[in-house]
């Protein structure tokens, strides 16, 4: 690549009650834990300040989105899965950043994607429709404005679509030629 770091590996993660941890407390650590929250994670946000979205999400959420109003400590990533570092502090997230790799788990730096070792996608959903967008954290406003000028192509009806191919395809109801003509049909309608 020009900038000299390898290409990222996309992959979409099974993160159901699996414990992610968010150290932050701001807009974008409230950002990270409603895409975790919606992936069904467990989510416990470490922050001594909160903000009232994400505070409102965790009062909506109380199974799977935990508070702990404090200070980051060494110690907080045990037993998780993923790791954001999503603070304005850059020694707090470089504290978080080794003990995620002291300990093996995955981490994102908010603010610099290179000192992790993911990136987030701008992403489009319809149902278990996703559409990634990446830019591998170089400019996320790019991958955000790609992904908006693809949202009039992927309508709501694209949830539906894939619903029924899921259940078609679990029932056996079609058999994979079957499939492979229903989302053709699905996708000539793109090109309109």
């Amino acid at each position: 690549m020009e900038n000299g770091t390898s290409p990222l590996y996309p992959v979409f993660l099974e993160l159901r009650e699996r414990l992610c941890v968010v150290v932050g407390g701001g807009k974008v650590a409230g950002r990270k834990a409603l895409g975790l929250s919606r992936s069904r994670a467990l989510v416990k946000v470490v922050s001594p300040e909160i903000d009232p979205a994400l505070e409102s999400l965790a009062a909506e959420n109380v199974e799977s989105v935990g508070i702990e109003r404090r200070k980051y400590e060494a110690g907080d990533l045990a037993e998780a899965t993923l790791a954001f570092a999503a603070t304005d502090r850059r020694e707090v997230n470089a504290a978080v950043v080794r003990e995620a790799n002291e300990r093996g788990i995955p981490v994102n730096v908010a603010d610099r994607p290179s000192d992790g070792d993911f990136a987030l996608p701008s992403t489009l959903r319809r149902g278990g429709l996703q559409v990634a967008v990446s830019t591998g954290g170089a400019s996320p406003t790019l991958a955000r404005q790609i992904r908006q000028e693809l949202e009039p192509y992927f309508g709501p009806e694209w949830s539906g679509v894939v619903s029924e191919l899921e259940e078609a395809r679990r029932e056996g109801r079609a058999t994979d030629e079957e499939l492979e003509r229903t989302v053709r049909r699905c996708l000539s309608l793109l090109s309109g």
